[in-house]
Order: C-alpha cells, then sequence, then structure tokens
C-alpha cells in the first residue's frame, strides 16, 4: 500500500511551463458512497486505475494499477460520471533531491485554474516555493480532483474563485 502525503497551491504565473515539457491526462470517476475516491485515468499513452481512502491531515492510503489503454477508455466510457478532467500536467524538478512540482493546467470546465501539487515523504517536510505559487489550499477539498469534476471552475462564484470553493 503506498501513501499519498501532498500540498496543493495555486499558481499565479504560468513561469513553470518552461521548466518542463507537460502531458495530456484525461480523468473521471467511478461513483462511491463511503468518501472513498475510485479515479480511472489516462496519462499519455497509459491507462492507471487509482483508489484513494480519505484524507487524514495531508496523508491517505492510495492504491495505483496500470490497467490496459482500452480498459481505460471503457471505464471513462461506462463507469465513470459524466463531468470528467482534462488537464495539461507538468512535472518540474525541485533543487531537493526527490521532489517535484506537479503543475496542472486544466481545461475545458476547469480551464483558467493552474494548481502545482508537492508530494512529500512526511507532514514535516519542508520545501522551496518558487516565484510562480501564489498560495496554499491543502486542506481545501474543492481542489480536489474529484470535487472540480462535480463542481468545475467556470461554475465558481466570483468568492470562490478568490477565497476557494464552498463544498455543498
Amino acid at each position: 500500500m503506498g501513501k499519498e502525503i501532498e500540498r496543493k497551491f495555486i499558481a499565479k504565473s504560468m513561469d513553470y511551463s518552461r521548466l518542463g515539457a507537460g502531458k495530456l491526462y484525461h480523468q473521471g470517476y467511478i461513483p462511491t458512497r463511503n468518501g472513498m475516491t475510485v479515479r480511472v485515468r489516462i496519462a499519455g499513452d497509459k491507462g492507471y486505475l487509482t483508489l484513494k481512502d480519505r484524507v487524514v491531515g495531508f496523508s491517505r492510503n492510495e492504491f495505483e494499477y496500470e490497467i490496459p489503454l482500452d480498459d481505460a477508455r471503457q471505464m471513462l466510457q461506462l463507469l465513470c460520471e459524466p463531468r470528467q478532467i482534462e488537464k495539461i500536467r507538468y512535472r518540474i524538478p525541485t533543487s531537493q533531491p526527490g521532489l517535484v512540482w506537479e503543475v496542472d493546467e486544466f481545461l475545458g470546465d476547469n480551464q483558467g485554474l493552474i494548481l502545482a501539487e508537492m508530494e512529500v515523504p512526511s507532514e514535516e517536510t519542508l520545501f522551496d516555493l518558487p516565484d510562480w505559487i501564489e498560495r496554499e489550499v491543502t486542506g481545501n477539498h474543492g481542489y480536489n480532483n474529484n470535487a472540480l469534476a462535480a463542481h468545475p471552475y467556470k461554475e465558481w462564484t466570483t468568492d470562490e474563485k478568490a477565497n476557494g470553493p464552498i463544498l455543498k
């Protein structure tokens, strides 16, 4: 079992895009009733199935498996909610060994939102923030991709865009 310990931030500029190449991601969510997340993802030419536990602090249990690309396409079409996420992900190395920024430029209904994530080995891990980071949104579950699929950025009020989404 893997453990995901993640910090999430809003990017204020696209300066990161000159630091690495982007890859197209398409992902959807299989409905659950227990607060867990079941995600189907196509990243470039690979398919993945991911199961995530509830978040405690910055951490949660995560199980991710590569699956055949055709299976991922069928699952997205047949099993996932109709509202799905499309984004371009940039992986930006840092000067700190083992730490990488994952920056998501959202497309479609979430266009205009840019989130940067840092997976860390522990909740106490310190790291430098690049100048293209605006503010931290770790802990606001409205910025989670499954929440963005259900309540996309284009539907946010002016207040939500300024202060973060309000989960309903």
